[in-house]
């Protein structure tokens, strides 16, 4: 296993950080008569959420057989994201690869914290430019991260060459697992028991259908995640949505189910829009989304938002290409029905 000296990774002032102490860090029972937090002793969510979300990482451990440990629960992944900068880059002075077309979140959050952005784009096939890549991180000692989305999104399609670049890359790669239950047999989640520069990121926004719940999840070695852990806000996930997660791990059923239905509305939509003259090219997905390219796609943008189906254009990044999210069978026939007006 290769080894990595973490702490020449992070900032000097985030190791040497002392992280605030919250009432509930100094005590984590459940019983008790609690007169230490200030709360207000009425009312039904009066009482701070557990700040280390302990109940959520236990269930999740026994369900992705990784231990709580190496578990960090965030505001959605978004927090997360932002977290691995602040954690990771020294602002004004360190650099990120990120490989568009993929997440916008990664460059904004790296210009958020001044971090400079390297962009290296996927190749044609939306594969990692491996050549570029690890030519510019053996000369550039500032690049302390790598972002990298598998699924990716936009593109929808899976990166080969990640367990590559985490052995030959002697900073932080970033892998973001956002779309993975659809094709949970690639995940690269096993892998950081064996890599200690690998954060594997996940969420309950898309297969879990929490997306208004914003809980996402960090998978890393200990180390990384009690970096995490020191940096992050003192509650900064909410008692609802640890709940909310919470339950929708009990009906693991339903995430089963519908995920079955929206790889079989995939398949009959990619079926019935390979028929329509104006779609050009449909490419492969292993996400809950199809980009296609069109003939026009701003024209059949403009048509589909004027019909209030709000579909995502990415024009500006992929020639004539707009993305579009796997629905109900009735919202797909209604796309479809709007797509076949159009000439």
């Amino acid at each position: 296993m290769k080894q990595f000296d973490l702490q020449s990774l992070v900032r000097p002032n985030i190791w040497a950080l002392q992280p605030y102490s919250c009432a509930r860090d100094e005590f984590s029972g459940t019983n008790g008569t609690f007169l230490d937090a200030n709360e207000n002793p009425f009312g039904t969510l009066n009482r701070y959420p557990d700040p280390y979300q302990r109940e959520l990482k236990t269930a999740l451990s026994k369900i992705k057989h990784i231990a709580a440990e190496q578990i960090f629960i965030g505001n959605g992944s978004d927090e997360i994201i932002d977290l691995i900068y602040r954690i990771f880059t020294n602002p004004g002075k360190d650099s990120v690869i990120i490989c568009p077309p993929t997440y916008g979140m990664y460059e904004v959050s790296a210009n958020i914290n001044d971090v400079n952005i390297i962009n290296t784009p996927l190749l044609t096939d939306f594969q990692l430019d491996m050549d570029e890549i690890i030519k510019k991180t053996k000369f550039d000692s500032s690049i302390k991260l790598i972002f990298v989305c598998s699924p990716n999104n936009p593109t929808g399609n899976r990166l080969k060459d990640v367990k590559y670049l985490v052995e030959n890359f002697n900073g932080i790669v970033v892998l973001d697992e956002a779309y993975i239950d659809f094709r949970a047999d690639r995940t690269y989640l096993p892998k950081i028991k064996k890599h200690q520069n690998l954060i594997v990121l996940q969420t309950f926004s898309k297969a879990w259908a929490l997306a208004g719940g914003r809980v996402g999840m960090a998978y890393a070695q200990k180390e990384i995640i009690a970096l995490m852990n020191k940096v992050k806000p003192p509650y900064n996930v909410s008692e609802l949505n640890q709940k909310a997660a919470l339950q929708a791990l009990l009906e693991e059923h339903d995430k089963k189910l519908s995920i079955s239905n929206i790889i079989n509305e995939k398949e009959f939509l990619v079926e019935q829009l390979e028929r329509l003259p104006i779609v050009k090219k449909i490419y492969p997905s292993d996400a809950n989304f199809l980009l296609i390219e069109f003939s026009d796609a701003n024209n059949t943008y403009n048509h589909l938002v004027e019909k209030k189906i709000i579909v995502r254009n990415r024009h500006s990044q992929i020639e004539n290409c707009i993305r579009i999210t796997v629905g109900t069978p009735n919202e797909n026939r209604l796309l479809l029905k709007e797509l076949r007006s159009l000439k």
